[in-house]
């Protein structure tokens, strides 16, 4: 399969009652169709494999995945390689081979020993071609010296990079260098004007897919959930009709539209994590050992063929 690689070298004020009502409880793995109009859409993944009456193929689909984890042991989940296998297990059984898989970040818990090595080959089991960007926790041990010798093959900088295809341009972004010492997310300003050079000699009608780990949007930033310069990469997007955002990080899924852009985060394989703002803070939260796979989980995105809103169905591992 050939990709064509582009080689250019405000908070938000949303109580706790709204992020709960836009929250749902859903999927690690994501698998995003492009269809011709340009706008991404969905249905859940554990549906995918039965065929739609009345279509042809698509045109374009992928998988996201996120928040991996590979070392982390502890209550929350004592076996994060079981539960990346079961997400694994479903995109390779899909009826249709995805076009790729992006994952957005922390595939390693702190990079601990063996654990890039772990990762590497589970998502061989995929079956398609990997793109990754990196989590904090794959760079907090070496500044991402190991993720960029095992992931950072075609990518710029500290592991940015972009790619056509399916009529779209894919663009992922690194925003956790600076987290360690910050304790939020920043892209900074090379990977910024590397942004508005990458996509300077794009049709405004390109669908535009931005993949990070870090949301681009401020989810919660008293926890961190925030990337300080995403709305300077945004104003580079602007001009675009249809820009999808997909992030990982806070291992639960919520849904943001705002202007041309809607922005999607995703569970983790791993374990879950608190509601914005309920309890003290982040971090792994402990529940049931039977209710884990409940809060761990599948989506699918399928193409509708007109513009709106993304139509997400998910289901979880339970």
């Amino acid at each position: 399969m050939d990709f064509d690689r582009n080689e250019q070298g405000g908070g938000l004020a949303t109580s706790r009652r709204g992020f709960l009502e836009c929250m749902a409880w859903a999927g690690a793995a994501v698998v995003w169709t492009l269809g011709a109009s340009g706008i991404p859409s969905s249905r859940a993944l554990a549906e995918y494999a039965k065929p739609k009456r009345g279509t042809n193929a698509r045109d374009l689909h992928f998988v996201q995945i996120s928040d991996t984890h590979i070392g982390f042991d502890k209550d929350a989940n004592p076996d994060t390689v079981a539960t990346t296998r079961e997400a694994i297990a479903k995109i390779a059984a899909l009826a249709q081979r995805p076009d790729f898989v992006l994952h957005t970040g922390d595939l390693t818990h702190a990079q601990k020993p063996g654990a890039f090595d772990t990762i590497a080959g589970l998502l061989q089991e995929t079956k398609a071609d990997v793109f990754t960007v990196p989590g904090e926790h794959d760079v907090f041990a070496d500044g991402g010296k190991e993720y960029l010798q095992r992931f950072g093959g075609g990518t710029w900088g500290s592991g940015w990079r972009s790619f056509d295809h399916g009529g779209a341009h894919f663009v992922g972004l690194v925003n956790v260098l600076e987290f360690k010492s910050g304790k939020v997310g920043t892209l900074g300003a090379e990977q910024l004007d590397w942004l508005a050079k990458d996509v300077a000699h794009l049709s405004a009608s390109t669908p535009i897919v931005v993949f990070a780990h870090i949301p681009l949007w401020a989810v919660y930033p008293d926890w961190g959930w925030v990337t300080t310069d995403a709305a300077q990469a945004l104003g580079h997007l602007r001009r675009f009709g249809s820009v999808t955002v997909l992030n990982g990080h806070i291992h639960q899924v919520l849904q943001k539209v705002e202007g041309n852009a809607t922005f999607h985060t995703a569970m983790s394989t791993a374990y879950p994590q608190p509601a914005p703002g309920v309890g003290p803070g982040p971090g792994p939260l402990v529940v049931p050992a039977d209710q884990l796979r409940g809060r761990l989980g599948l989506r699918e995105v399928a193409w509708v063929g007109k513009p709106g809103p993304l139509a997400v169905v998910d289901t979880t591992l339970g």
